[in-house]
């Protein structure tokens, strides 16, 4: 007796279920509407904290449109109100003064020579801490991560007299020196811990095929370690931009950046708001657009490793 096994029966098509306004497949109204006033309410939130972050920022500008009378009688929001009294006949005055036009370029001098060397000589430090084999490695990176807790007080005086002794005190090149000399510690700790991180397979298959060390540090591990190299340049250049301290101490008339011209006016004139507010907001503008000018490298270089 043959047993013949039955065909199967296809599934019946099944028909959409009806869902309630509360089901799961469509939310309902109230979860709708809470959802829209979470929302809302947050981005209601960071616009107001952003508007309080840049009121400082709007106020300076305001004030470096308004002419000394004006500024001295009422204050920056009332501009706002009668914007036929803003001008920029104070920026043309401060770019008039020639103490002033000298302090910009001085900053420059000094901003971007100890920023340039600080990501060269720490991407070439981080590189060789993190990747090659030499006596005392790991005792010289101990000494360089304990250098990191010295504050830059405790050596304004000892470099001050090494500075004077070598006929470097006063002079620009003596500015940036100290700079780089103090930005390199935090640079290379930044970067060797980057370059650390590079997968070995990746070098030992550029070792295998011949490549040597510098082929294999100028060409791969710089294109890796372009995010970290960005946001280490932004660190830098901002904090040497913004000083005041070192170049007060080490700076003469001739090679002050702004931020000591401008303190200088401050206690010459007292609060002359019409010369220091532009010159304030120029000194501004320019890490400014640094910084969004490399942005999206910055964002990159700080959230490197929180992914994995």
């Amino acid at each position: 007796m043959t047993v013949q096994s039955a065909a199967p029966r296809p599934a019946p098509p099944r028909t959409p279920a009806t869902r309630t306004g509360g089901g799961p497949g469509r939310p309902s109204a109230a979860r709708r509407i809470a959802s829209w006033l979470r929302s809302g309410l947050v981005q209601t939130l960071l616009t107001v904290v952003a508007l309080i972050w840049l009121t400082p920022t709007a106020g300076l500008f305001v004030s470096s449109l308004r002419n000394s009378d004006d500024t001295s009688t009422s204050g920056w929001w009332n501009g706002l109100l009668h914007p036929g009294s803003l001008g920029f006949g104070n920026y043309s005055a401060i770019l008039a003064d020639s103490s002033i036009t000298q302090a910009f370029w001085n900053t420059v001098l000094i901003s971007v020579p100890a920023t340039a060397a600080v990501v060269v000589l720490a991407a070439l430090a981080g590189y060789a801490f993190a990747w090659l084999e030499f006596p005392g490695r790991d005792w010289v990176f101990l000494v360089v991560v304990g250098m990191l807790v010295v504050p830059v007080q405790i050596g304004l005086l000892p470099v001050a007299r090494l500075f004077g002794a070598v006929g470097l005190f006063g002079t620009t090149a003596g500015v940036v020196l100290f700079h780089v000399a103090y930005g390199l510690p935090f640079a290379i700790f930044l970067l060797r811990n980057y370059f650390a991180e590079i997968p070995r397979e990746m070098l030992e298959a550029a070792r295998m095929d011949g490549g040597t060390e510098w082929t294999i540090f100028r060409k791969l591990v710089l294109p890796v370690g372009r995010p970290a190299i960005a946001s280490l340049a932004i660190f830098q250049f901002l904090w040497v931009w913004n000083d005041m301290l070192v170049a007060l101490i080490f700076a003469d008339p001739g090679s002050q950046p702004l931020t000591v011209a401008l303190q200088s006016q401050m206690r010459q004139f007292g609060a002359n708001i019409d010369v220091l507010a532009p010159g304030a907001f120029l000194s501004l503008i320019v890490p400014l657009a640094v910084f969004f000018a490399f942005q999206r490298h910055f964002v990159e270089g700080v959230m490197a490793g929180s992914v994995k």
